[in-house]
Order: structure tokens, then sequence, then C-alpha cells
């Protein structure tokens, strides 16, 4: 059924183009069922093979990625076969998906293309660019016949292009305030998109919240004959910080350490656990040992990431208002008394308000830049002013983002968090090595 051979140069540049483009061309806001209809109608006239292949669900405001990358660390060192999808891609678009750490190649996304262009002409298809590496992701992983998929959601769950598959495990790791022109100005609006990825006779694990929060998940799941895991923070006993290390004990686990900062990781942590629990009971055969390195080792890039050392430099996405939240507990954690510069880019479609008076200080230094492209991301000197009226006695500074890095590079007594966007991790990470 897929084609093979070798492409010449010039194919490659072909798909690369269409792929920019795709990434150039503004998604439409999904307010109805839009994505699912349009990767069943694809993925059926492909026969759907996604329906072949065993998947967890991940969802969530907050900690989606988290849970994949622990979930991978464990199932790889225990010598699965492990698909990976996840967004966004923090240098190029191929990291979005991956086998057991090899990042699809651009041949293989070509060869993947050249079958399906024709059925996407015949219908008429119009994908945008998380539709498009959906698709490529779903026919990928079926044709390296994979073991186990990790299918990260884009954003939200009911109306999501990857909601299409039935999966053995759906987690839902956090719900918070995120893409409300889509998904709803309430939690409880939030998390029955998020609910959506509750699928028929399968197993839900979740991190409890608030009250009515919990309700509609374990009403989502009743109606679907789905088993609730809800992880309790009752649950989660002797938090400890050690030698960089979060420890923590869950249930019949004791001694967890796990490779990422923050009191959240915990928790993200215990929702791993539980789906080693499921998997476990469903002939997956994973040891304790194996699980426990696996968090051990797990690296998660521009998440709370040391990209620098003398002075020390570190990187977070995080761009809502919970995972601001997070961020500043974890500051709390391991820099209490540190000197700090906070460099500061936010997308045009978040809220720079509430992340500005969230993080805003008067004892830190700011540096508000622009990002990477100015058409995208809010207006460096709006941000200022914003700032100065809500704090007029705090540092701060408009900058150029190179010219941030350079001024955080020559202030040898401060610790330094660029924060607000993924988007500007490759940006960042390249301007350190001219430095």
């Amino acid at each position: 059924m897929f084609l093979s051979g070798i492409y010449r140069k010039e194919e490659i540049m072909k798909i690369q183009e269409y792929i920019q483009n795709l990434l150039a061309r503004k998604s439409q806001v999904k307010t109805e069922n839009q994505s699912v209809k349009k990767m069943k109608k694809i993925m059926g006239k492909l026969g759907n093979p996604q329906n072949k292949l065993k998947y967890i669900h991940v969802t969530g405001t907050n900690g989606k990625g988290s849970v994949i990358e622990m979930l991978n660390s464990i199932l790889v060192n225990s010598n699965l076969k492990v698909g990976k999808f996840i967004s966004p891609h923090l240098v190029c678009y191929n990291e979005r998906i991956s086998i057991n750490g090899e990042y699809i190649k651009d041949e293989e996304i070509q060869e993947i293309f050249e079958e399906v262009q024709p059925i996407i002409e015949k219908e008429n298809m119009e994908l945008n660019f998380f539709e498009f590496f959906t698709m490529i992701a779903f026919i990928y992983f079926y044709k390296q016949n994979v073991d186990i998929v990790l299918m990260e959601v884009g954003f939200g769950g009911l109306y999501d292009s990857t909601n299409i598959i039935h999966p053995m495990i759906s987690v839902i790791s956090s719900i918070g305030y995120d893409h409300m022109k889509i998904l709803g100005n309430t939690l409880e609006e939030i998390a029955r998109q998020k609910a959506g990825i509750i699928k028929e006779n399968s197993e839900t694990v979740y991190m409890e919240q608030e009250p009515n929060i919990n309700h509609i998940i374990a009403e989502t799941c009743e109606e679907k004959h789905n088993t609730l895991h809800m992880v309790q923070q009752s649950e989660i006993k002797n938090q400890r910080f050690k030698n960089d290390m979060e420890t923590f004990d869950y249930k019949q686990y004791y001694d967890i350490e796990i490779n990422l900062k923050g009191r959240k990781q915990i928790q993200n942590a215990a929702l791993v656990l539980e789906c080693c629990d499921i998997l476990n009971k469903n002939g997956y055969h994973l040891l304790e040992e194996t699980i426990k390195n696996g968090l051990k080792s797990v690296i998660h890039k521009a998440r709370f990431e040391v990209i620098h050392q003398n002075p020390t430099m570190i990187f977070d996405g995080g761009h809502n208002e919970q995972a601001i939240e997070n961020l500043k507990e974890t500051i709390e954690l391991y820099y209490k008394n540190a000197k700090k510069i906070y460099v500061i880019s936010v997308l045009k479609s978040k809220d720079h308000h509430k992340i500005i008076a969230d993080i805003l200080d008067k004892d830190n230094v700011y540096v508000f830049t622009n990002g990477n492209d100015e058409n995208l991301f809010t207006d460096k000197h709006l941000m200022y002013e914003y700032a100065k009226k809500l704090n007029d006695k705090a540092e701060m500074y408009e900058m150029e983002l190179e010219e941030a890095i350079q001024f955080c590079e020559d202030r040898m007594n401060h610790v330094s968090f660029v924060i607000g966007s993924f988007y500007v991790y490759d940006d960042v990470k390249n301007f350190l090595k001219t430095i």
C-alpha cells in the first residue's frame, strides 16, 4: 500500500516548502468537529491504519508534555518500540513525530505524502499544519509497527484532530485557563472539552481538582463505561527535594525520584505511575526498577530547562496563568534567594496581562522582547508600559531578544529565566552558541 524509494533533493525541498506553507497559514478556529471529521474521512480512505495501534492519549492545560516524556522514558527503557506525537516543536517540525527518540525523516514524510496527496486533492481537503502532521503520524506509526503510541492532544480534546482513536488509557493532567476563545470561558466548559478524549470501555487517569471539575470527569467516565483512576493529592506522600531530584512516595511505590523540577511534576509522575499499573494489568510487564530509572532519567526540553551555566539561565515555555503559577512555585523552591532576571516574550494570542501581573515583583529585573517575530508576538513596548503601570519600582527594559540574552550573560550574579513562549527556544539556544 505504501510507497518506498529514494527521493531526490528537489522532491525533499518540495515537501519542506509545502510544510512551511502550512505553518504560515492561519489555522481555522475549531468551534465544531471540523478536524475530527476531516481526519476520519482521510484515514477511512486509507483503511484506518490508526485503528490497528495501541494508544495512551494525553490532554491537559499543563503537564501533558511532561507526562508524555515520563511515559516515553519508561516504555523505551522497557525495550518497547514507542511512537511519540507531540507539539509544539522547538527546533524542527520532525520533532513532532518520533520512535524511540529518533525523529521522522523528511524522506519518510515525502513518502507518506505521495500516498495521500491524490486523496487530499480528490476530496478537495484543506489540512492545516497540525492536521497534516496528525495524519502523517498515524500512518508512520502503523508502517513502523510500533508497540504503543503516546499521543499528545494539540489543545482541548473533543475537537482535536487526534481524537479519532480509541486509546487504552486517556490521561487528563490538569484543567486550567488557556485557549479560552475556543475551549470556553469557564473551567467547567474547558473540562468538558478535555473530557472529550474519554472513550467507551477504556480507562482514564486524572489528577483531582476542584469538586465541580472532578464531577464532570467522573460523570463522563460513567456515561462511557470508562474506569476512572483519580490520583488524589493525599496519596502522594513524603515529598522532598534533594540532589536536584524531586522525591516522593505513591501507593506501593517508594523513594521515586524524578529529574524534572517542581511540585507539579510530582503530580505528573503519579499520573504516570497509575498508567504503568494499568499497562501491567494489560500484560506489559513493566518492572519497578525500570519505572524508577525511567523517571529518574527523563529529560523534558524547554520546561524549566537549564540552558546555560555561569551565569545560570533557565528556559520555561509556560504561557498561561496555571503554568506561570507553577513556574513561580518552582523558582521559590530552587532559587528563592537568587537575584532574578525575567526575559519575557508572549504571543499575541496569549494573555500577556495575566502573565506580567503574576510574575511582577519590585525586587527582580524584567526585560520585554518582541520574541522572534514582531507580527506574532506582543509588542515589547506595550508590555513594558503595562508592567510600569503595575509596578514602577522594578528594574525594567525593552530589548530585542538577542540583546536580552546578552544582557543576561553579562549579569553574572543573577539567575535568568526566559519565559512566555516555546517558540523562541531555538533562537535563544543559537544566540547562546555565539556568546
